[in-house]
């Protein structure tokens, strides 16, 4: 009766506009308290505890460092040149401005771990950039939301530091290398309908006419944003630090370059940075301690094992349990971030997880990839949301747009199931 409580409480705040880390939180708490009502009081003493719990976990540090990273790149004009640079490589035509903001929102997700903060950069600079080349706002809006979830794939990745604190056996540098070829794979395969739909539409007709940077200049411009990957997983790679170490290092390489190289960030603007960095962790790690509360109260009441066993002996196989799974995270996906979904399902799904076998890490990266696909799917896609309000277009202009681009993410997530060494080859190769 309480389990059941815990949930029905929880989808009634989220209901009436509460938000999700108070509604975890409050639901938590109050079936905690009910739980323990023979110990009065005592039984509340949980939930300090599990708060504070929620947080004490150093992997959890590198999230507002990447944030602030995202945040400071964002405002260095990095996002700028690197798309001049790709134009100057790919050049001028139909389709080529929509694979340029794809193929840029995958080069800044190996520098920012934040779907939504990627989609803020890129959108910035491409939707404007496409508008003036002849593309419909709604396309360009749809293009970006969808390369923007590359990002929760392609290291570095806030996603992947959850759900490595989350699951025990899968480890950050683990993670961020098995989503490398996922993350790839998935930038190309939205590429292809991207041109398509520009070509088969006659969309672009005025990018013939731009100019195309040349190509040195653009090179020599772009280096400096080209070289924040290779610092960041270079030096995790290389062993000179850790995850988290290697966060606070891409915040002071930020700094530099957008100070001291390119100069476009003053003093006076630090302030707004490190207040919207601020404000924004501060949303994520405030969910992540109060879903501290809710996980505990699953566990106390019992409500993982039976899930599990319901499941496991449902009949549908391991392929039906995946499949099920897979409509399951991709619908929440729709109205949920990310980092709340892990936080909601993976202590119900780890032990379906160990029932089957799953490698954790593989099993992460298929997770990853189904919260990827909702983050742009309507009708409450948070990178969508991003880009349609840059673009000024409602989201439901973008639907038409979006379907193709879903189709083709969803194939790859297609491919790593079945192929489950498209994750794990990378990482056993690096010996992770």
């Amino acid at each position: 009766m309480i389990a059941t409580l815990l949930f029905v409480a929880f989808l009634a705040l989220l209901m009436v506009g509460v938000p999700i880390g108070a509604a975890l939180g409050l639901a938590g708490a109050v079936c905690i308290a009910l739980a323990n009502q023979d110990v009065q009081w005592f039984g509340l003493l949980a939930v300090p505890q599990n708060f504070y719990a929620g947080l004490a976990k150093y992997p959890l540090l590198a999230v507002p460092m990447f944030v602030l990273v995202g945040s400071i790149f964002d405002r260095s004009g990095v996002a700028l040149r690197l798309v001049n640079f790709a134009v100057a490589i790919v050049g001028r035509g139909p389709g080529m401005l929509p694979l340029v903001a794809i193929a840029v929102a995958m080069f800044l997700g190996g520098i920012s771990g934040s779907g939504p903060a990627n989609a803020a950069a890129v959108g910035a600079v491409m939707i404007a950039a496409m508008s003036r080349a002849g593309y419909p706002p709604a396309f360009s809006a749809s293009v970006v939301g969808a390369a923007a979830a590359t990002d929760i794939l392609i290291p570095p990745s806030v996603a992947f530091i959850i759900y490595s604190v989350l699951v025990t056996g899968a480890s950050v540098p683990a993670l961020f290398a098995a989503g490398m070829i996922p993350g790839v794979l998935a930038g190309l395969a939205l590429m292809i309908p991207a041109v398509w739909m520009a070509r088969h539409h006659k969309m672009g007709q005025l990018e013939a006419q731009l100019p195309r940077p040349p190509f040195w200049r653009s090179l020599r411009e772009a280096l400096w944003g080209l070289a924040a990957p290779v610092l960041i997983l270079g030096g995790m790679r290389a062993g000179w630090f850790t995850p988290t170490e290697a966060a606070v290092v891409a915040v002071f390489y930020g700094l530099f370059v957008g100070m001291v190289v390119h100069r476009t960030i003053k003093v006076r603007d630090l302030f707004t940075i490190l207040r919207e960095s601020g404000e924004l962790s501060a949303v994520i790690l405030l969910v992540v301690s109060l879903a501290g509360i809710f996980a505990y109260s699953l566990s106390t009441l019992g409500v993982i094992d039976p899930v599990t066993r319901a499941i496991v002996n449902s009949g549908l196989g391991e392929y039906g349990v995946l499949g099920l799974l897979i409509v399951l995270l991709v619908t929440v996906g729709m109205f949920l971030d990310g980092v709340s979904i892990f936080l909601i399902f993976v202590p119900l799904l780890v032990p379906i997880m160990r029932h089957y076998n799953w490698d954790p890490v593989w099993f992460g990266v298929i997770l990853t990839l189904k919260v990827a696909l909702g983050q742009f799917t309507p009708p409450l896609a948070v990178n969508l949301m991003v880009s349609c309000r840059i673009a000024k277009v409602p989201m439901e202009s973008t639907i038409r747009w979006v379907g193709w681009m879903l189709l083709s993410m969803a194939l790859v997530m297609v491919l790593v199931i079945a192929f489950p060494q498209l994750a794990l080859w990378l990482p056993r190769k690096l010996g992770y």
